[in-house]
């Protein structure tokens, strides 16, 4: 069985459900750390706007290389998550594309670097980084292909933590406005008997208030609706 193989036996019986996103990606760059080619130290660098950080990572190096990256604000794992294409160093030496990160980044032990875009959407979220203190360790199809089959779990693993944080606002969304409107309710209800106006007369004060004082609705209504509570009760 090959390398891949391995791999994606490994990645698929990663458990994504009920957990939290860091403890997975956590097991993921430890999964890549094992199971690509040529692999000692791997990092997943996610890319929100023209914010980069390192949301997991195996191995002290690469999250130093990573770190060399964002100060610089260019480098291959910052490349790769941008451009969406995958970026290697064969020998941080002898590269020339980001001269102030290589010369910088050899200090750390780095020799070689696999960057792989973590697609999502059409477009990429950032990149999976894999570091190496060898020359060459990436240059095998083996590395490249396994490399590609760990960032497709990171996109699935975001995905999924993305729609499970859309799905839990939702709910608190709905929750919020399921008390607002119970509390506007109540206080209709007591401006109808106190004022001796129909539903919509009530409504009508609650939201000339709301304006008068630049408040909420709801905080209007809830100061209504506490006012007529017994304090001794």
């Amino acid at each position: 069985m090959s390398a891949v193989d391995d791999l994606w036996r490994a990645l698929s019986r990663l458990q994504l459900a009920d957990r939290e996103l860091s403890d997975v990606l956590g097991e993921v760059t430890r999964l890549a750390a094992e199971h690509v080619p040529g692999a000692e130290s791997t990092s997943i660098t996610l890319v929100r706007g023209d914010t980069a950080t390192t949301a997991a990572h195996f191995g002290d190096m690469a999250l130093a290389a990573d770190e060399l990256q964002y100060a610089q604000g260019h480098g291959p794992c910052l490349d790769a998550g941008r451009a969406g294409v995958q970026l290697r160093v064969d020998d941080m030496r002898t590269e020339t594309r980001w001269p102030d990160y290589t010369a910088r980044v050899v200090d750390v032990g780095v020799r070689s670097s696999l960057s792989t875009p973590l697609p999502y959407q059409g477009s990429s979220i950032g990149a999976l980084n894999i570091y190496s203190t060898h020359p060459g360790a990436f240059s095998s199809d083996g590395s490249v292909e396994a490399a590609r089959e760990v960032a497709e779990a990171v996109a699935v693993a975001v995905a999924n933590a993305d729609a499970h944080a859309r799905l839990s606002q939702h709910a608190r969304n709905m929750e919020l406005a399921m008390q607002s409107r119970a509390v506007i309710e109540q206080a209709k209800g007591v401006l109808m008997a106190q004022r001796r106006v129909d539903a919509e007369g009530a409504f009508d004060l609650l939201r000339d208030a709301s304006q008068r004082y630049n408040r909420k609705l709801r905080d209007i209504a809830a100061g209504i609706v506490a006012s007529t509570r017994d304090p001794r009760g």
